[in-house]
């Protein structure tokens, strides 16, 4: 038992060791076996002017071949021909199903050859970067392949890698980066469509950036699809029509570009954004001329689309995104907030692409431009974040307007109820007035001939005819808010007369007033009128002590402003109550009419002044009015 588990070591050790060294050594073999061969010399001479790429100018006896490779693969157009030749041998090949792969032949028109037969070649376009691969069988092995290339704008020959090997591993390698070009392009280009569609349903709600958006993105998928190898590889034949789209996309997006960023960092010191904006747009619209000429000619008049379209406009997109990169970071260090996310993503592109196309032009064009179309995904969602801020925050507009609209649409509510209160006060309480007058006075005359039993009625009616002959005061005082006596009145003289009537009011149900009120405070007003509404507030302080408690009154100047606060510790009024409070009829009072707070919001209002109340139910009630500063 004390060998079992030196045994299972043992036996571990011996399964790990069959399971895995025979197959390890025989997967490393199989990998060793199925690497790509690569092919570093080959060897070039000039083409003829008139061959045209035809194998027969081969073997011309006048001319040799200089060997060349990867240590000195560079080779200009100094020939007036403008065209190389190429050759290289096919090492020994191990299966049918082989293949070779060129990373990159420079020329605008390739063919290429197997010994006398043709079995490549492309078509007259712009682009000049190609990456080609050509199925080989076994026979080919030691075969002579005939590479001709012609490029009248830039160099000549074979850039980067030649490999030669199973056609599976190269095709996957030949495919990956021109498929992730087309899937990257074709997402912003379905985005912007996607994006273009919804336009119908924004009205002028930010029209104008969204499409120039779905313009900037449709144009970079546009570039990027058209710019893919994969499409020159397998689509060759189309391979003009690529670079028209390519060209007339980068024309198109250009004043879309300028035009979003002139709404978003402004016009600029001297309205430089707005001058470029308009100089891009005229500028791209001669150069898409240009182009459609030169496509409807057949590339015969294509003067003024070389000029325009191949050799100025990458100068132009330089200072184009330099002079935009400057005024976004020159907005950005003052704080603007989609300045500085404008920046982040902008500034990413501008600085890869400025950077690539100097190392284009340094090396003559045979650069191959990669990293600008992975640093515009962070570009695109930059002015994706922007626009949608841009949204939030009109959203956020939209939501105060809707309540502001619904105050006002219940000011105007109420202001309709008390014009009609108004209008029917008005008609009713002098007719109703002249008949209670009357009928007190009789009361009056009967109280001297009544008994002591019936004098006692008699003196509840009268104190009823009085009570209804207040609520037809404050009827009127509601309808004819107008003062017929103006003058300026002493805040501090006001309130000394008001403390006389009701601290004794404030004393017999068990509160105290406290009254803190400078002697400088003058406002223009009806005294008389003045004294109601503080009376009417502060009474209904003095109730809500509920037995017990403390009033404080004070005043003060602010802004031109007077104010003059009137606090209780009572029980207060909840939420509910508390926006009803003035509201005809709307009492907390079991006797109470509705009519005192109406009246008191009707004074402030004629006074030219503002009333506001804060409270908090069992904590008590607040109640501030402002008066304009009246200064002799």
């Amino acid at each position: 038992m004390k060998n079992v588990p030196k045994a299972i070591i043992v036996l571990w050790i011996s399964l790990l060791f069959m399971m895995y060294w025979p197959q390890g050594v025989g997967a490393a073999s199989v990998q060793e076996d199925n690497r790509p061969v690569p092919i570093t010399t080959w060897e070039v001479k000039w083409g003829n002017a008139h061959d045209q790429g035809f194998i027969s100018e081969v073997e011309r006896p006048d001319e040799v071949w200089e060997r060349q490779g990867l240590e000195k693969p560079d080779y200009t157009t100094v020939n007036p021909s403008k065209s190389l030749w190429t050759r290289l041998t096919i090492p020994q090949l191990g299966e049918d199903n082989s293949a070779i792969r060129f990373e990159n032949i420079k020329g605008q028109h390739i063919v290429i050859y197997l010994k006398d037969r043709k079995v490549y070649e492309n078509y007259h376009y712009n682009y000049d970067n190609n990456a080609v691969l050509l199925p080989l069988s076994i026979k080919n092995s030691n075969e002579q392949l005939y590479i001709w290339t012609e490029n009248a704008n830039g160099r000549l020959g074979i850039f980067g890698t030649i490999e030669v090997g199973r056609y599976t591993i190269l095709q996957e390698r030949y495919i990956h980066n021109g498929l992730l070009d087309v899937i990257l392009g074709a997402t912003f280009l379905f985005t912007a469509i996607t994006m273009l569609s919804c336009t119908f349903f924004f009205g002028k709600f930010h029209k104008g950036l969204w499409i120039s958006l779905c313009v900037v993105m449709g144009s970079i998928g546009t570039m990027i699809i058209t710019y893919s190898q994969f499409l020159y590889t397998f689509y060759q034949i189309y391979g003009d029509l690529y670079s028209i789209l390519f060209d007339m996309a980068m024309l198109a997006g250009m004043p879309a570009l300028c035009y979003f960023f002139e709404q978003i960092i402004g016009k600029g010191p001297y309205g430089i954004f707005t001058k470029l904006r308009k100089f891009q747009l005229v500028y791209s619209g001669i150069a898409i001329l240009a182009l459609l000429l030169y496509f409807i000619s057949s590339g015969q008049w294509d003067v003024l689309y070389v000029f325009l379209v191949q050799k100025a406009i990458g100068i132009i997109l330089v200072i184009l995104l330099t002079l935009l990169m400057i005024g976004t970071i020159s907005q950005a260090l003052k704080r603007n907030k989609e300045a500085i996310l404008l920046a982040a993503g902008y500034s990413t592109f501008a600085l890869i692409s400025v950077a690539e196309l100097l190392w284009y032009y340094q090396r003559n064009g045979t650069y191959h431009l990669i990293w600008w179309k992975w640093s515009m995904v962070a570009f695109i969602i930059a002015l994706i974040a922007i626009l949608g801020s841009r949204f939030a925050e009109k959203h956020r507009q939209v939501i105060e307007y809707s309540k502001e609209l619904e105050l006002f649409n219940n000011e105007l509510q109420r202001s309709e109820k008390m014009e009609i209160i108004s209008e029917l006060a008005a008609s009713v309480a002098h007719e109703v007035r002249n008949p209670l007058q009357v009928t007190r006075g009789f009361l009056q005359l009967m109280t001297e001939q009544e008994d002591n039993k019936n004098k006692g009625y008699v003196r509840i009616a009268l104190e009823e005819l009085d009570r209804a002959s207040g609520i037809i005061t404050d009827f009127l005082t509601f309808a004819k808010p107008e003062f017929d006596h103006i003058a300026s009145l002493n805040i501090a003289e006001e309130f000394t007369h008001i403390e006389g009537i009701l601290v004794p009011m404030a004393n017999l149900e068990g509160g105290k007033i406290t009254t803190d009120i400078p002697p400088d405070l003058w406002i223009r007003g009806n005294s008389s009128k003045f004294k109601q509404a503080f009376i009417n507030i502060i009474k209904n302080s003095i109730e809500a002590l509920q037995g017990q408690g403390q009033i404080d009154i004070w005043a003060y100047a602010q802004d031109g402003m007077i104010k003059v606060h009137v606090r209780d510790n009572g029980e207060g009024m909840d939420e509910e109550a508390l926006v009803r409070l003035g509201e005809p009829y709307f009492s907390n009072k079991i006797k109470g009419t509705g009519l005192g707070m109406m009246v008191t919001f009707r004074i402030v209002e004629a006074m030219h002044g503002e009333i506001s109340f804060t409270s908090t139910k069992g904590v008590g009630t607040e109640a501030v009015v402002s008066f304009a500063e009246f200064v002799d």
